[in-house]
């Protein structure tokens, strides 16, 4: 079991490197976006959502579905009929993908024109035509998303995380290179081809992964296969119960498009991409890690390492998200500054945008609870509790943007977001626990309530650090680096400090792992 832990802990520790260089990437990819095109030009409003809409068409549809339902059927074919069974699933459920992805791509380019107004009803008309002309463009998207996300489900399932954790570094590359030499030449337009080739080239790099695993391709539509079903079985309730993140974006986009002349679009995208690089390395690398590992312990019927596993990964997240959290709540406007400001990004856009993501970042704790819970649901194939959590949580992000938006903002578009998050968390936990399957026990409450005292103890030092050094610090992006740098690693400091005091057991661990490396090493 040690050895087993230690292989996961390097694992995570390396998809989470990789998936940091992605995230960084992206991150200066965004920084490109915001000074080539600002938040309030109308190309900007017509890009952000021609770009939303194939990526949440894609959520919604299919994710979901490679993701929740092809790991367990691929995982259960692997460990139950062997891999030569496993694969022909695998080229099966490649066949399927491409078939209803390539539908779904005709569709989307054919009635562009109302998914824009469905998507952002604010918009004037001549933004709304050029979003809607920009789709068309971006569509064929989801074709190779469908194909790039079906060869990640084999990797992940054959405990190959490595390169899918690489993908969006190659993509986001084909971008950068773009704004650095060609953007001034073909503009927007060649900005939508740009990121079709990025998405192309996620699916083309991990052919030669496959390959060496022994995987082939042999075309196979049948939606009748025993794989097959089960995974549409599975798909039905699992899809609904994946919607809540990308429902919930269209809702405040449609919302945010109403908001200072559409920009709200604009600051509520920046700052949820922002949200989800921070909290998606983190979670995502984990998730993806350890789904695949439930899948397994589901189908050999092992429900004590399950349930172990699931409290050790829940516990071990929130001792990291919960200062994450806190610093990016206290950072918020340097971080947007210091990232996004200049060129286009103006003032007004740093101030709407580092206003949200305040907000947002409240919802880390949920988002990251919800998606680890919500994998131990689909990896035991069920996706009726799932279902209802998300429908829930869904209906009150509505609720409260009615509410919130009009008197609040982006703010009140943001907060809505949190506690559907949140919510979302609570509803799934809740059954775990009335079944005895859930993670809250007296040891789990008390190392909760230790992680709030550090991280409440962090957040204070950090303010106050904020705050004199704002003072003395020089004004643009230098002082900007060098106080985001000074407060993240005093933060840091803080928190490891009053972790270890206050005896929490993943500082334990990490001191038992480095008195590891220091005997090998000796």
């Amino acid at each position: 079991m040690p050895k087993e832990n230690d292989h996961a802990t390097r694992t995570i520790s390396l998809v989470m490197v990789i998936t940091l260089l992605g995230k960084v990437l992206g991150l200066f990819r965004d920084h490109l976006m915001a000074v080539h095109y600002g938040t309030a030009g109308m190309e900007a409003k017509a890009f952000y959502i021609a770009s939303r809409i194939p990526r949440v068409f894609f959520d919604v549809v299919f994710a979901s579905a490679i993701a929740a339902c092809f790991i367990p059927v691929f995982s259960e074919a692997l460990t139950r009929k062997g891999k030569e069974e496993a694969f022909r699933f695998g080229s099966n459920f490649l066949s399927v993908m491409t078939l209803l992805t390539a539908v779904l791509t005709v569709l989307g380019i054919l009635f562009a024109g109302p998914l824009v107004t469905l998507f952002a009803d604010g918009y004037d008309e001549q933004t709304a035509a050029l979003a809607a002309s920009l789709t068309r463009v971006m569509f064929p998207t989801v074709l190779f998303t469908g194909v790039a996300f079906s060869f990640v489900g084999i990797l992940q399932a054959m405990d190959h995380f490595n390169i899918p954790a690489f993908i969006s570094t190659a993509s986001n590359l084909v971008i950068i290179f773009y704004f650095f030499f060609l953007d001034e030449q073909y503009g927007v337009y060649g900005l939508a081809a740009a990121y079709l080739v990025g998405w192309l080239l996620q699916a083309l790099i991990q052919v030669p992964s496959l390959g060496r695993l022994g995987f082939r391709y042999h075309p196979n539509f049948s939606f009748r296969t025993e794989g097959m079903r089960k995974a549409f079985a599975l798909m039905g309730p699992v899809m609904v119960s994946t919607w809540v993140q990308p429902i919930n974006l269209t809702i405040n986009t449609r919302f945010g498009s109403h908001l200072y002349d559409g920009a709200g679009v604009s600051a509520m995208e920046y700052s949820t991409n922002l949200y989800l690089v921070i909290a998606g390395v983190f979670i995502l690398s984990i998730t993806n890690v350890i789904f695949p590992k439930l899948s397994r312990l589901s189908a050999q019927h092992q429900e004590t390492a399950f349930r172990d596993t699931i409290r050790q990964t829940v516990h071990g997240s929130l001792f990291f998200v919960l200062p994450m959290a806190a610093g990016l709540m206290l950072l918020a406007r340097p971080l947007v500054s210091f990232l996004y400001g200049g060129g286009e990004f103006d003032e007004f856009s740093v101030s709407i945008t580092s206003e949200a993501l305040v907000w947002v970042s409240l919802g880390m704790v949920g988002y990251g609870v919800q998606n680890i819970l919500s994998r131990s649901y689909f990896a035991k194939q069920d996706g009726r509790t799932p279902l209802v959590a998300g429908g829930v949580s869904i209906l009150v992000n509505i609720g409260l943007c009615m509410v919130l938006t009009e008197p609040f903002g982006v703010a009140g578009l943001a907060v809505s977001s949190t506690v559907s998050s949140t919510l979302y968390a609570v509803l799934l936990l809740v059954p775990l626990e009335l079944r005895g399957e859930g993670v809250l026990s007296r040891k789990f409450v008390l190392d909760f309530g230790k992680m709030l005292l550090s991280a409440a103890g962090m957040s204070a030092v950090v303010w106050l650090a904020r705050e004199g050094l704002t003072e003395l610090l020089p004004a643009g992006k230098l002082g900007e680096v060098v106080l985001l740098g000074a407060c993240a690693a005093l933060g840091a400091a803080v928190y490891f400090l009053l972790a270890a005091l206050l005896r929490l057991e993943e500082m334990g661990l990490a001191r038992e792992f480095l008195g590891k490396r220091l005997r090998k090493r000796g």
